[in-house]
């Protein structure tokens, strides 16, 4: 998943990429299992992940976020969008699935089913899908990632989220771009991954869109941190409001393969723990 945190849309909405992190969340690790013929498995508990210090996770969220794209290869997964204009009561809603490459760096859609209006399905989501793909194979991820070379970042405490702690960071852009955002982002405070995105598109990247705010959530899935919901309002000049929310299920990824000089150093690893 791109490091990007937001997809610039050219008309309608918006959306956000993926950053790379670890699973986790204030859980233990689990230990071997012991198992028998007539009794089930039962895992032994490790120990607990310690709490961060805003600053640790923080570095271990940009270093991580900033590795996720050499790490990996490909995915698929099933997408929805759901896309609604109040102000004329048309609305739709899109089943795909997504196809990304690493290299080359490409992203598909194929289409599974579309119900509602077509002016929906045309003026609105194919153009947000269209701004994904763009975003992928042209734009330069460093421009958006989240760094102090592109924001300034302010700690603003601990929140908790569905249950977790997390980090909360206050961005603000060092200038104005579509590619970044003024908000906030919540990040697990026992493993530094990221959890939440929140905020306003810093520029519009047409004279027809006046304001761009979104919400989107992330979840951890195997050793990747990848979005799993979106919701975007925006505020355009002809069609008044557009409601664009996404959700992503089912996803399959692909790490590339390790380097040659890693392999063999894993490999010198389990030697010697098999020795002694």
């Amino acid at each position: 998943m791109c490091r990007a945190i937001l997809y610039t849309l050219v008309l309608i909405s918006t959306a956000i990429s993926a950053f790379g992190q670890v699973p986790g969340g204030p859980r233990a690790f689990v230990g071997n299992a012991f198992l028998s013929n007539d009794t089930p498995a039962v895992a032994l508990p490790g120990p607990a992940l310690p709490r961060m210090a805003p600053e640790l996770a923080l570095q271990i969220y940009e270093q991580r976020a900033a590795e996720q794209d050499a790490k990996l290869a490909e995915y698929s997964d099933q997408m929805i969008v759901e896309a609604v204009l109040p102000d004329t009561s048309q609305k739709g809603e899109y089943e795909l699935v997504r196809t990304y490459s690493a290299s080359p760096r490409q992203l598909s859609f194929t289409t599974v089913k579309f119900t509602g209006d077509s002016f929906v399905k045309t003026n609105v989501i194919t153009r947000f899908l269209q701004s994904e793909v763009d975003h992928v194979q042209k734009s330069d991820p460093a421009a958006s990632a989240i760094n102090e070379k592109n924001y300034k970042i302010t700690y603003k405490g601990m929140e908790d989220l569905d249950g977790q702690p997390t980090h909360v960071y206050q961005l603000k852009p060092r200038h104005k771009s579509p590619s970044l955002f003024k908000g906030k982002i919540y990040v697990d405070a026992y493993t530094g991954s990221l959890r939440r995105a929140e905020g306003t598109v810093s520029k519009s990247p047409s004279f027809f869109i006046r304001k761009i705010e979104f919400v989107q959530d992330f979840d951890d899935i195997n050793g990747f941190t990848v979005p799993v919901a979106m919701h975007s309002t925006t505020k355009a000049r002809i069609i008044g409001r557009a409601i664009v929310s996404v959700f992503h299920r089912g996803y399959k990824l692909k790490p590339a393969p390790a380097p040659a000089n890693a392999m063999m150093q894993e490999t010198a690893k389990s030697l010697m723990q098999e020795i002694y």
